[in-house]
């Protein structure tokens, strides 16, 4: 079923990292007339990485969904377009890379590069992990500078990025942090902006030993791509 071009309730997604079929679960959960915005991250950590990619962009190609830009697709994207040993390097850490090479990864290239940084409607936004408080443009590695100074300017404003036990409010309840861990064997959780309701289903039960993710340095942003279309 195809959503309406203006739906009445969205559902923001957190960080999917490679967890399909937590993703499929929680998309089915939801109501197939309310528009889906996957807050970034979709790709790296998890197993299923690629189905991942192709189950989010199938829902943004239907019309159901936005798949916002996350820090992991923006250092993929920079490694991509880079030479010398460097790009080797970060690439050679990568998870996405290591599962779906090098020839499949460029396909998605384009596409990765052109996802949008936030999502925006009346009385709040969606971006993957906030804004710079000296420039206000959306950050894709920010968090605790935005925490402590956000000063309402945008509403609420959802973000994922930072992974917790349980959808959480900050900053009066301004901010919504909707990570929940889904590939460290938490939660993928969806919230809705509308209501403050929030559907979670069990992520993937941890294939590795690994850390909480700490931030990476995104490439310079477009300002066409600021704003998802609504």
């Amino acid at each position: 079923m195809t959503p309406p071009a203006v739906p009445s309730r969205h559902w923001v997604i957190g960080d999917v990292h490679g967890c399909a079929d937590a993703l499929q679960r929680l998309v089915d959960l939801l109501p197939a007339r309310d528009r889906l915005v996957l807050c970034g991250d979709v790709i790296n950590r998890g197993p299923q990485i690629e189905r991942s990619m192709e189950l989010a962009w199938g829902l943004v190609c239907c019309g159901r969904a936005v798949w916002l830009q996350g820090n992991h697709e923006a250092s993929l994207v920079q490694a991509l377009k880079q030479q010398g040993p460097g790009a080797r390097e970060t690439l050679a850490a990568c998870e996405t890379y290591r599962q779906l090479g090098d020839r499949r990864c460029r396909l998605w290239l384009e596409r990765l590069e052109a996802l949008p940084l936030i999502y925006r409607r009346a009385g709040w936004v969606a971006t993957h992990a906030g804004f710079d408080p000296d420039s206000w443009e959306p950050s894709l590695t920010v968090r605790q500078a935005f925490w402590d100074t956000y000063d309402g300017r945008f509403g609420d404003v959802i973000v994922a990025h930072t992974p917790g036990k349980a959808v959480r409010r900050k900053k009066r309840g301004q901010i919504v942090l909707i990570d929940t861990g889904a590939c460290y064997g938490g939660r993928l959780s969806a919230y809705c902006p509308e209501t403050g309701a929030s559907r979670s289903v069990a992520g993937h039960r941890p294939w590795f030993m690994d850390s909480v993710p700490q931030p990476t340095a995104p490439p310079p942003v477009s300002p066409s791509r600021l704003a998802a279309p609504a």
